[in-house]
């Protein structure tokens, strides 16, 4: 197994890149969009999508702007040139794909853009693309002194079913001038079509690209969230997802946060199932306190989830990928989210050489 760290765009520099090194990472899942604000303009924390219950949000970016093959290149070599590897892109631009997700009139023209950016992504030696097919995205989340210490990180306390509204999609905003409204209501069973025409069209792109799809599960782990419907809120779930379209370029991006907040299943033995099926392309490696619909992101060792039988299972299935810590509490300093990071990363290092070494004893 490998130690990664997840950045969004505007910590993709020099000064990031090295700081990941020295902690004691050798890979990085890049995200190229930096996606939430406050309305006030302000930040929020870590560049965690809070929500739209604490008033989170964020504008997509320019539809017509797809990622090339040159501008990957170049941040691959980026990150290589610190003694890194760019193992994945994580989530596309909502500009991107709004109308995949919502099956709206520029649907075709968007699956084009997106197969465009799978090609440019094979092209550029960037082996995995995560994703979250949900309508509404990561809501709901509230922020507050949740973890040890009193330390700043994200809960949710309770079902966010303020309507989305049209003009927004993955709790960020395609369309400025969109008219008041909310977007019209959808069925489960709609969704999963939606999906299952992303995936007919998108995984034959991937195999050929020599790239993985790799599916993040529904975070907050409702059935509904903003009224709109979820697709993988239960660990069984991830199933029905993978026997859509059979294939090693249809994974998953295992988050086991949101496994173990799903207020059904259980995350030792999803990991099992999964990764003894060799359907794991990634883990985001995060602990919690609590399950839907109240629970607490917590530090790495203090949740509900016992990490070190985590990396057992993982071990023992032989998994090779990237573990990162997708997030974390933020550490009273100087540098919150450094100092945080720092903490989540060593705990992992420490817990993988433990459980390496005992095996190999």
């Amino acid at each position: 197994m490998k130690l990664g760290i997840g950045l969004y765009r505007h910590m993709l520099n020099q000064a990031t890149y090295r700081f990941a090194r020295q902690i004691g990472c050798s890979h990085v899942v890049a995200h190229l969009v930096d996606y939430y604000r406050q309305p006030d303009g302000g930040g929020s924390i870590d560049n965690q999508p809070v929500g739209s219950t604490s008033g989170g949000w964020g504008v997509a970016g320019d539809p017509d702007a797809l990622w090339t093959v040159e501008e990957l290149v170049a941040l691959r070599r980026d990150i290589e040139k610190e003694g890194l590897a760019l193992e994945a892109i994580e989530n596309f631009d909502p500009a991107f794909w709004y109308d995949v997700l919502l099956d709206g009139p520029r649907k075709r023209k968007q699956m084009e853009g997106l197969k465009q950016i799978i090609r440019a992504l094979g092209k550029a030696g960037i082996p995995i693309m995560g994703y979250n097919f949900s309508l509404a995205g990561v809501a709901g989340r509230i922020s507050g002194p949740f973890a040890r210490g009193g330390a700043e990180s994200v809960a949710v306390d309770g079902v966010d079913q303020t309507p989305l509204p049209l003009g927004m999609v993955w709790n960020m905003v395609y369309d400025t001038k969109a008219p008041r409204g909310r977007q019209p209501p959808v069925t489960h069973e709609e969704l999963w079509q939606r999906l299952d025409s992303f995936l007919a069209e998108l995984v034959p792109v991937a195999e050929e690209s020599g790239v993985t799809l790799a599916a993040h599960p529904d975070d907050p782990p409702a059935s509904e969230v903003r009224s709109m419907p979820r697709l993988v809120y239960k660990p069984e779930l991830y199933q029905r997802l993978i026997d859509l379209r059979p294939s090693p370029a249809n994974a998953l991006e295992f988050c086991l946060g949101t496994i173990a907040e799903m207020s059904e299943g259980d995350v030792y033995e999803a990991t099992e199932r999964y990764s003894r099926e060799k359907r794991l392309a990634y883990v985001h490696f995060r602990n919690i306190r609590g399950r839907m619909p109240r629970y607490h992101e917590v530090f790495i060792d203090e949740g509900d989830i016992d990490m070190l039988r985590i990396l057992k299972i993982l071990h023992a299935n032989e998994f090779g990928g990237v573990l990162i810590p997708d997030h974390t509490p933020l550490v009273e300093c100087g540098a919150p989210w450094h100092a945080g990071m720092a903490y989540a990363v060593g705990f992992m290092r420490a817990a993988l050489t433990a459980v390496e070494r005992s095996e190999a004893g």
